[in-house]
């Protein structure tokens, strides 16, 4: 009797592995696949964060290789190696996230200190130092992690970008030299282990106050809108913020990166003030961020939410 392609392989197979009735084991493989694929996807999305990472740093290799262009820019030779990776993220964002920023006209012209409620990822910063590089022509260098300058192939990154390990000495001479600066005070901690109800894990810190008063700059408070609904984190899992607090390794998984609604909302600036202290000037940054998440987040946070928000026609208002 004629057979199937597939029918006869599942003959073979039979016979070779010595398993009767294998359609039926492979028909609730094909179930089973069909009915994780949900979470498969959510844990492999973030890997796409990672991945647009990775082709950033091969674009500034790419760049750095083409040294004969060096002469053609007289501030510096990778600016324009800057501007084709955040081009990139700008791009991404647009299309991934939707991604807007609200608030531009509060940005001074000269140097500042932003200061930033951190998600799980740093996705949005990114965006948003791409829209600020196109749109004002102005570019943001960044404080991270002393994890960060350890990770495979990032340092080329880290040099291009002039990431700084936040050390007060080197965050006050930058911004004398009129760059602007931005850092999380949350840092780590808050982008693993906050969650859906936008807590500030801020602890004692008050070190970039005291960078802003030294530095007489102004700080700028930033949030983003649904940003612990892109990415999410097992950051409740006590275990894990055990050996984080003992190691200070980032072991907690992600999932998540959903095309979410990210809208970036920029605060009043806090002016330089030389009468505050930093323990100060550190509640009034927080109470700023505070005040634009009790704005512009509903709490809890929901991705399902988050997600219909790429469908409003209607501009929310600022």
């Amino acid at each position: 009797m004629p057979m199937s392609y597939l029918t006869c392989l599942l003959y073979i197979l039979e016979g070779w592995t010595g398993v009767e009735h294998l359609d039926e084991y492979l028909s609730y493989l094909v179930y089973l696949t069909w009915l994780f694929a949900p979470l498969l996807v959510a844990f492999l999305l973030p890997a796409l964060i990672l991945i647009l990472v990775y082709v950033s740093i091969f674009i500034l290799h790419i760049y750095k290789l083409r040294t004969h262009l060096k002469e053609v820019y007289s501030n510096d030779f990778w600016d324009g190696a800057r501007l084709a990776v955040l081009t990139l993220w700008y791009v991404h964002g647009r299309i991934w996230n939707g991604y807007e920023v609200h608030g531009l006209e509060k940005i001074p012209d000269g140097p500042a200190l932003f200061i930033f409620y951190h998600g799980a990822t740093p996705i949005d910063f990114f965006y948003f130092v791409s829209v600020l590089l196109t749109k004002k022509k102005k570019f943001i260098h960044v404080v991270a992690d002393h994890f960060v300058f350890s990770l495979p192939g990032f340092k080329i990154v880290v040099d291009v970008f002039r990431t700084l390990p936040g050390s007060q000495e080197e965050c006050i001479k930058a911004l004398k030299s009129g760059r602007s600066l931005a850092i999380s005070p949350g840092g780590v901690r808050e982008a693993l282990f906050a969650n859906e109800y936008y807590p500030i894990l801020w602890g004692n810190r008050k070190g970039f106050a005291q960078v802003a008063i030294d530095a007489k700059v102004p700080i700028i408070p930033l949030f983003t809108q649904n940003v612990r609904e892109s990415v999410r984190t097992f950051g409740g899992i006590k275990f894990l913020r055990w050996v984080y607090e003992k190691t200070r390794w980032p072991l907690v998984p992600l999932y998540g990166n959903f095309p979410v609604k990210l809208r970036t909302y920029i605060g009043d600036p806090i002016p330089y003030d030389p009468n505050v202290t930093a323990a100060e000037l550190a509640e009034k940054a927080k109470n700023a961020i505070q005040c634009l998440i009790d704005k512009h987040q509903k709490i809890p946070g929901n991705v399902f939410r988050a997600l219909m928000e790429r469908f409003e026609t209607q501009k929310k208002e600022d």
